[in-house]
């Protein structure tokens, strides 16, 4: 082999190696390009904030949801409405008073499930008065019932407490079914022993 062809495959070489390594890495980042794309799709297509939405069935106003946050996807196996900074429901009887609230500081709606799922210092209130408190508590909206298997405290209108793990209400969040239950009773003796 004579001194230029030596020469130019030493030259050569070294260059046809730094090409077949950028092709590699053209089609890596193809690759990558292909897998951020079919990522893209299944994210969010709507963000929207300060949410005001009014629920309503045979033109009655039924709920109230509040939210600053809401961010929904549209893929139909997995459709969702999340609401990552809080929310806050409001539920009407028939003449529009207030009968119910729940808030909690995150909350996911399922569409396939047809629940709403609120984590994170839920509070809900009925129209009695009752006060109920839980790190999670689910609206199963086709059964038409709220439930919990996490810890909860449940605070009477008249002072008393119920705590246990798990509950179990209908959508008018009365009355409650406790799990594991535990109570503090307030007690008046002069109605226990029928004195003055």
């Amino acid at each position: 082999m004579d001194r230029q062809a030596k020469k130019f495959l030493s030259l050569c070489l070294p260059a046809m190696f730094i090409c077949l390594l950028l092709l590699s890495a053209c089609e890596n980042s193809l690759n990558d390009i292909k897998k951020i794309s079919s990522e893209q799709e299944n994210k969010p297509i709507s963000n929207s904030t300060d949410v005001d939405v009014i629920y309503s069935d045979s033109a009655k106003v039924k709920a109230r949801m509040l939210a600053p946050l809401m961010i929904e996807l549209n893929d139909k196996d997995k459709a969702y409405q999340e609401m990552p900074k809080g929310v806050k429901i409001t539920f009407y009887d028939d003449s529009l008073r207030e009968k119910g609230t729940i808030t909690s500081e995150y909350a996911i709606r399922l569409e396939k499930e047809n629940t709403i799922t609120f984590r994170k210092n839920v509070v809900a209130t009925n129209a009695q008065g009752e006060t109920f408190k839980s790190e999670e508590l689910i609206y199963d909206q086709t059964a038409k019932k709220m439930y919990t298997n996490k810890p909860v405290t449940i605070n009477m209108g008249n002072g008393d407490v119920m705590q246990g793990v798990g509950a179990t209400s209908n959508e008018s969040l009365y009355p409650w079914t406790i799990q594991q239950s535990i109570g503090t009773f307030h007690v008046d003796e002069k109605q226990q022993t029928g004195g003055n």
